[in-house]
């Protein structure tokens, strides 16, 4: 799971992360110039994700690795960065069960607490390299919640996924629902889609 740390510079997110009192971690911290820290290790439980779901289980916290990037949010995520990201993942899914449909971001399952990695951040970037899903242009619309949910959003208000949809996938679109964002749930739903017990549909 991706997030961006909100805070000003690498050492005040790093010295959160590493504060007991805080009660917040995550197993990687990437600064703006690259570099990368390891604060938990893999097979531990950080707590980075909170309350949410994706893909109808909650408890994400037990069962992702947490990668914060320092990024206050306002501004496009640094070319070292990014690179440093690319090759964190390339590792981490060669040794985990991760497909690129298992690669969110905080808002994808908590539309309605988080915003984070935010519409700046490059996920078309990450699809292009089987990092990340980008959905196909061109589907046919179906039924924006229905389809949102079965591709692993949490059921909540629809304005909140629409958000979550839109910083991801469609980052500028704003005012109603439209048939492109319905389109986009659409395919990736039909791709990538799960049922309610949690199979590949």
């Amino acid at each position: 799971m991706i997030h961006y740390t909100g805070m000003i510079g690498a050492a005040a997110a790093l010295e959160r992360l590493r504060d007991p009192v805080a009660e917040v971690s995550s197993h990687y911290l990437i600064g703006s110039d690259g570099v990368l820290w390891q604060l938990v290790a893999e097979e531990m439980r950080a707590w980075h994700a909170g309350a949410g779901s994706w893909q109808g289980r909650g408890d994400v916290n037990s069962r992702s690795i947490g990668i914060e990037l320092d990024n206050s949010g306002d501004h496009p995520f640094s070319e070292p960065q990014m690179t440093r990201l690319e090759t964190l993942l390339r590792d981490l899914m060669a040794r985990w069960p991760i497909a690129p449909s298992g690669v969110i971001g905080h808002s994808d399952m908590a539309p309605a607490r988080k915003y984070d990695p935010g519409p700046r951040f490059d996920w078309r970037r990450l699809a292009r390299q089987d990092l990340a899903v980008w959905p196909d242009s061109g589907a046919m619309p179906g039924d924006f919640v229905r389809d949102a949910v079965r591709f692993g959003y949490p059921e909540v208000e629809v304005a909140e996924i629409l958000v979550a949809v839109r910083a991801r996938f469609r980052p500028g679109a704003e005012g109603p629902i439209e048939d492109a964002d319905r389109g986009v749930m659409a395919d990736l739903a039909r791709r990538f889609g799960v049922d309610q017990a949690g199979h590949n549909a």
